[in-house]
């Protein structure tokens, strides 16, 4: 029985009965033991609301949730408000990011960078919080070159981050060579590897080119070849992405972190590959 920590990325439903769905999705979840349940936060705090309320749903059922919180947009005012309510809820997990801006604003607000707001935090809550912030094995979209974006990685882990989770990715040498990279800058924290199950080829596709993630080339023409044929797609990604998590766990990762999609038979099957037990 494999005992590599796991854990799962939700994003905030857009209805009650979205969020309902998304109760059972995260009783099926929790059969495999996860350290947490994380929940994503929309661009300038877009589902400040929704993201509220699905971690409350998720510590009304008794489980770990760690919320995401982004800066960009956002006054520190209005990030100590969110800090004091998660405190006041029993959250003790935050995933602390820069985020995007929406779509017409033009200002940044009084967080620019990742570690501005891993800073603001540890200075208004000490060490309550265990931080995450994101990493990228295959370098930020936005990111001026490699070295740059692992300057920022540091700023973000000498701020005061406990840990990373990466944006996800298929090829493992990826993933090893920025830690390696990592741990020359003297970044000793865990980096946990986010890991897509593959649903949709042309989802996959989109959700890559806008973050930067690769897939590579014989996969992608492998894909592109099922076409419509969703159970191929699905059975090919299975195999994919069990086989990338295997080389993984075979090189000791800390963790493994799987972005959900709020769905859970994709990751509950990898996992049952995986040697994971319910």
């Amino acid at each position: 029985m494999n005992k590599t920590p796991i854990s799962f990325e939700f994003f905030p439903p857009q209805t009650p009965e979205g969020l309902g769905k998304l109760a059972d999705t995260c009783k099926q979840l929790a059969l495999y033991k996860p350290e947490y349940f994380s929940v994503t936060f929309g661009a300038g705090g877009s589902t400040r609301d929704r993201t509220l309320a699905t971690v409350e749903q998720i510590l009304h059922q008794g489980y770990g949730a760690a919320p995401h919180l982004s800066c960009v947009g956002s006054t520190r005012e209005n990030i100590r408000e969110i800090l004091h309510t998660y405190k006041a809820l029993g959250v003790k997990r935050i995933v602390a990011l820069r985020g995007d801006l929406p779509s017409g604003m033009a200002t940044t607000g009084e967080f620019q960078y990742a570690n501005e707001l891993v800073s603001f935090i540890r200075a208004e809550t000490g060490e309550h919080f265990h931080l995450e912030v994101a990493a990228y094995p295959e370098v930020h979209p936005q990111a001026r070159s490699a070295r740059d974006d692992l300057l920022n990685f540091k700023r973000k882990m000498h701020a005061g981050a406990n840990a990373a989770i990466t944006q996800y990715f298929y090829n493992a040498d990826a993933y090893f060579h920025f830690v390696e990279q990592a741990r020359k800058q003297g970044i000793t924290q865990p980096i946990v590897p986010g890991i897509m199950p593959i649903m949709k080829y042309s989802q996959l596709a989109r959700f890559s080119e806008m973050c930067g993630a690769e897939i590579p080339r014989w996969m992608r023409k492998t894909l592109e070849g099922y076409g419509d044929d969703t159970d191929s797609v699905q059975a090919f990604g299975r195999d994919a992405v069990t086989q990338l998590c295997e080389q993984l766990l075979t090189a000791g990762v800390p963790g493994l972190h799987f972005y959900t999609l709020n769905q859970a038979a994709a990751s509950t099957e990898i996992l049952k590959r995986l040697g994971y037990r319910a």
